[in-house]
């Protein structure tokens, strides 16, 4: 079967294009193109039931979606008559948030004969199993992601966010739309007296997939770069949902963890 990747923006489209044995054809919506990876084909939402027919016409079986991407301003001078059509359904989704624009999404790939394939069925040694893989998070540690979890828990249930930081059991910040960096950014910011003293537990980033959301596309991810921000944020480790989060090369977040002074904790 062959299998097209949608990518996004970021290292994630070449990290699972990489551990997939087969090139997949690489599409990509207009303006978010991959890091380091070669786009085979462009497409906008405007023109969205054209593009899904040239995967047709491919021989396109299965599809895959990986990467960032934010929501595009449409041009309605550039719909296509089967497109327009459409267009009520997706605005009354993205009106009711990101899983259920996701889902449509997923529905309309669907309805024109492509399977959706997740991160996790294709490629699963990008989602670490249960198991401390670098440092070691004490008692304080334990506790703080364990507030963090049940926080992004209620979160995720009301389609806010896939992220959270507590330290000594208080939540210093919650991930929203403007993502994980903006949060971490936040934290780094704080002043002194507005986060508990460091000498008594310097706080835990945790992630974790929403509640019951389609695995299949939107599971959350990290990488090198989210433990620098989590250094410069002042906290003492990163704690994920196992299984369920993708690490963008875990070996160098283990390495840079060291380095950092951090643990790395998949947390079961």
């Amino acid at each position: 079967m062959k299998t097209a990747l949608v990518a996004g923006q970021g290292r994630l489209p070449l990290a699972l294009a990489r551990a997939m044995a087969d090139r997949p054809l690489v599409a990509a919506l207009d303006g978010f193109s991959p890091d380091g990876l070669a786009v085979d084909l462009t497409f906008r939402v405007e023109r969205l039931v054209p593009f899904l027919r040239a995967l047709e016409r491919d021989g396109i079986g299965q599809v895959i979606f990986a990467g960032a991407v934010t929501r595009p301003r449409l041009d309605p001078a550039l719909l296509d008559e089967a497109t327009a059509a459409l267009l009520p359904r997706l605005m009354q989704a993205m009106a009711a948030g990101d899983d259920a624009t996701l889902r449509v999404v997923i529905q309309l790939f669907e309805e024109f004969g492509l399977a959706v394939a997740g991160v996790d069925s294709v490629a699963p040694a990008l989602l670490p199993g249960a198991g401390v893989l670098a440092g070691t998070p004490g008692p304080r540690d334990e506790a703080d992601a364990a507030r963090a979890a049940a926080i992004v828990t209620a979160l995720g249930a009301v389609d806010v966010g896939q992220g959270a930081v507590v330290a000594q059991g208080l939540c210093l910040g919650v991930e929203a739309l403007p993502g994980t960096d903006a949060l971490l950014a936040g934290i780094a910011a704080l002043k002194p007296g507005l986060r508990p003293d460091p000498a008594r537990g310097r706080g835990v980033f945790y992630k974790a997939a929403k509640p019951g959301q389609d695995r299949r596309i939107d599971l959350p991810t990290i990488g090198p770069d989210t433990l620098r921000a989590v250094a410069a944020a002042g906290l003492g480790g990163v704690a994920f949902q196992a299984g369920s989060v993708i690490c963008l090369d875990l070996e160098e977040m283990q390495r840079l963890a060291g380095e950092l002074g951090l643990f790395l904790w998949a947390r079961a």
